[in-house]
């Protein structure tokens, strides 16, 4: 059962720059910090996207340290990793095979081929003018060395061409014995909860998005599902879609990733009103994931289609852009709104998007862990990290914005920040105030003062932000009974 308290998102190297020191840490100076766990985005060999590329998950990449160490963390909290069920590395052994002998290769049917879609293996642009599209072209083609036959695959993601990230299919045998194995090795390697990255592109179909396809997504979620439970396994799929079907995942059973949460806290942070975010924590589904900020940015849409309006975030998108920020676009015209908003996320820090005011960013930290769900930190969001603009310039990689990383000298430093002192304090209260385990409510609000609290029994705790002052007071029940109080 996943813990209700904080977890840490984090590069495999980004603090102290090896998991061995990932590791020294949560033993130490985050010792009461994460006991929720940690996402480590991938430590696997990977040719690209850092880390999304995987050649194989199999292995650790030996430049961040070995099985080893993620099971020595495993040992005392709880280890999430990514699974990118939708592809795997050009670079992959299994790919690789593929290139050398082409169909005769034993790992062949991993593949989308294009035949599989097309039956003459011919693409039709009609039909990809209809897909919800993150590339231009959503394949790539390959010359088979032992035949000298052209191949082309399916390739969702990748900025080169051809791609460095190969989909896969995963309707075929083989590759559902594959996915089997990543899971078993993750099972012994005292990995707790599998993040499902980019599940909702695994299906390809004719005539519609080829995106979240229903009810052909069920199926393969189901059969993922009962391999997870078999193994003691947390899944956490991740889906970048209309609201309504994060929803449906959650009827299904499943945690959820809060994608609305983050720009809803900042639109009410930096507009000073609060009445659009309290109607929404009103309503949302409560077995969910939240977050403000991680290694891409800020989700808008298709996150948010159809619970804002585009003038409106328009106005909240060049805020960002003015504290610095960069965006990633929705390619696909059918996607875009009607007025052209096409944007997908806002890459920045969240500390930056605030303008990096101290006490508007604690105030949105102190909404997001009073908000039901397990809360997550990122790991330049733990230190309010500022944009890293000079990266941004140095790769031409727009999220490089917030990917900074730490050695552990940097890190002593960044824990002693009186920003840092204050969301650190108010981790280790979320992580150990009983109320948290009962019942939550919106309380009365106005427009400018937003009021959270939780009951359980006689523990109660209570959240009140002035959106005018961006001043957070926190009243609790101590251990007597008595309430207490502090500003945040």
């Amino acid at each position: 059962m996943l813990k209700n308290q904080v977890q840490l998102i984090t590069y495999p190297d980004s603090l102290g720059g090896s998991l061995s020191k990932l590791d020294q840490l949560l033993r130490t100076d985050f010792a009461d910090l994460f006991p929720g766990g940690v996402h480590i985005l991938p430590p696997f060999p990977s040719s690209g996207d850092r880390g999304f590329a995987p050649l194989t998950y199999l292995e650790i990449d030996p430049a961040f340290g070995s099985w080893d160490d993620i099971r020595s963390i495993g040992e005392h909290t709880d280890v999430l990793v990514d699974l990118m069920v939708n592809h795997i590395s050009q670079q992959s052994p299994y790919f690789q095979d593929f290139l050398v002998k082409g169909r005769a290769s034993e790992y062949a049917d991993l593949f989308l081929t294009l035949d599989k879609v097309w039956e003459d293996g011919n693409p039709v642009q009609e039909h990809i003018d209809n897909m919800f599209l993150r590339r231009e072209v959503p394949y790539s083609s390959f010359v088979i060395q032992e035949n000298g036959q052209e191949e082309k695959v399916w390739t969702t993601f990748g900025k080169t061409d051809p791609s460095e990230q190969i989909d896969l299919d995963i309707r075929a045998v083989v590759t559902q014995q594959l996915l089997r194995s990543f899971f078993v090795n993750f099972k012994q390697n005292n990995v707790k909860i599998v993040r499902l990255d980019a599940v909702g592109y695994v299906i390809k179909k004719l005539g519609t998005s080829c995106f979240f396809v229903e009810p052909d997504i069920y199926v393969f979620l189901d059969w993922v599902k009962a391999l997870a439970d078999e193994l003691e396994i947390e899944l956490l799929p991740e889906v970048h879609a209309h609201y309504s079907i994060q929803y449906k995942l959650a009827e299904y059973g499943c945690w959820i990733y809060d994608f609305i949460l983050p720009y809803r806290v900042l639109e009410a942070l930096i507009n000073r009103s609060g009445g659009e975010l309290c109607r929404y924590l009103e309503t949302r589904p409560a077995k969910q994931f939240t977050m403000l900020d991680c290694h891409d940015g800020i989700p808008v849409k298709p996150d948010l289609d159809e619970l804002i309006e585009t003038q409106e975030a328009q106005r909240v998108v060049d805020t960002c852009l003015e504290r610095g920020a960069n965006l990633s676009l929705i390619l696909s015209d059918k996607h875009k709104s009607e007025d052209g908003f096409d944007v997908h996320q806002i890459r920045c820090t969240y500390y930056s998007a605030l303008n990096e005011d101290d006490d508007a960013y604690l105030a949105a930290r102190a909404i997001q862990f009073f908000v039901p769900g397990i809360p997550q930190v990122y790991y330049v969001g733990l230190f309010a990290g500022v944009n890293d603009l000079e990266r941004v310039a140095l790769t031409g990689e727009g999220r490089e914005i917030n990917r900074q990383n730490y050695t552990m000298e940097e890190i002593k430093r960044q824990l002693e920040k009186k920003v840092v002192l204050r969301l650190t304090e108010l981790i280790r209260f979320r992580n150990t105030h009983q109320a948290f385990q009962g019942q939550f409510s919106v309380l009365e609000s106005t427009d400018d003062i937003i009021c959270l609290a939780w009951i359980l029994g006689e523990q109660q705790c209570r959240l009140t932000v002035d959106l005018k002052t961006y001043q957070s007071i926190v009243s609790y029940t101590e251990d007597s009974g008595e309430f207490a109080e502090y500003r945040i």
